[in-house]
Formats: structure tokens, C-alpha cells, sequence
């Protein structure tokens, strides 16, 4: 498949044209994650810095944990739990095996999701991250739903943990491209 790499902030504003007459069934872009920061004014970089903190299990300032709010994603952008574990289970896999396709992060750790509970109900699932030539760190994600609203939340945190694990690798690859699959687009999270 030949899909020419958008840079998240293009990602971001073509994503907010697509969905604006409604939502977007099985939406597809491939990004250029070497700058994933998209700051808004819903969520600035201070606020992009602290979930993607509070999501990788690092400890947060009392000025970090100010920018934790329900408007921003409430529980259900809370991939926190067991985080730095998955993370270092991929480093582990890409530094022994650096061709494995099992360097998977799963942000879901409730294995019957009931569709009523909004904390069940996880956006982001599934984060597959391989070496691209050995020499960039890649992957593919898998979105329940997107708000395009809180896509500069989301592509943060996938950022800043393809950063760390790639700052962790042997071969210290820089960050390639990531294919992002949302099966529904929609404006937000009304």
C-alpha cells in the first residue's frame, strides 16, 4: 500500500475536515511521527506532556496533575496501568528479536470490556511497533474510536512511548512512521 506520510499536525486538521458533516467509519492515515507534539488550546503542550506522563507511569507534579481533567479524556484516556511493564516487554522483544512482529503494547487491560461502562470502553487498543530498516522505530495502532478533538492527546502519548522505547533499543533508531487505524472518526466525544 502506497500512503504518502502526513505530519500530525496535517493529520490533525484533516481529520477535523473529514468528520465535520459526522463520523467516519474505518478511518486510515499513515503519520510521520518525528514531531507528534499538536498543541491546542484544549490540550497545550504542558497538558500533552502530563498525560502522556501520567499514561507511561511516570510521577507527575502537583502542576502536571492540574492538567488531569474529565474534559480532556476523564478515566477513559487512562492507559496507565501496568504501562512501564508492556513498555519494557517491547524493548526487551525488539532488542533480542529485532525482526519480531510480537512488540506489541495492548492499552486495554479488561479482558470483557462491558460496552455501558465508558471506562471499559477504551479508545486506543492496540499499538504493534517494529524496526524499520533497522533504523526507525514504526508501527501501527488500532483505535476503537477517535474524537479528532483529542487526537493531539492520543498521537502524544503513542509518541512519547515510541520515544522512550526507541531511546532504550540498541540500535537508538529515530522514529518512522505510524499507521493509524480508527474504526470511527468522529468531531468529539459528544
Amino acid at each position: 500500500m502506497s500512503i504518502l506520510p502526513k505530519n500530525c499536525r496535517l493529520a490533525w486538521q484533516t481529520m477535523n475536515t473529514a468528520c465535520a458533516q459526522g463520523p467516519v467509519r474505518n478511518y486510515v492515515q499513515l503519520l510521520d511521527m518525528s514531531d507528534h507534539v499538536v498543541a491546542t488550546d484544549l490540550f497545550p503542550e504542558p497538558a500533552l506532556q502530563a498525560y502522556s506522563a501520567y499514561n507511561m507511569e511516570i510521577s507527575l507534579s502537583d502542576e502536571q496533575r492540574r492538567h488531569i481533567n474529565e474534559t480532556r479524556g476523564g478515566a477513559q484516556g487512562n492507559y496507565r496501568d501496568g504501562m512501564a511493564k508492556k513498555m519494557a516487554n517491547v524493548v526487551n522483544c525488539l532488542s533480542r528479536f529485532p525482526q519480531s512482529k510480537r512488540a506489541v503494547i495492548t492499552f486495554c487491560n479488561e479482558p470483557m470490556p462491558q460496552h455501558s461502562n465508558d471506562v471499559d470502553a477504551k479508545c486506543v487498543r492496540e499499538l504493534h511497533l517494529y524496526l524499520d530498516d533497522g533504523s526507525r522505530l514504526s508501527g501501527t495502532v488500532f483505535l476503537r474510536a477517535q474524537a479528532a478533538s483529542l487526537f493531539p492527546k492520543n498521537i502524544h502519548m503513542l509518541g512519547s512511548i515510541m520515544t522512550e522505547i526507541a531511546t532504550q533499543l540498541p540500535q537508538r533508531p529515530a522514529l518512522g512512521t505510524l499507521f493509524y487505524l480508527a474504526s470511527i472518526l468522529v468531531a468529539d466525544r459528544s
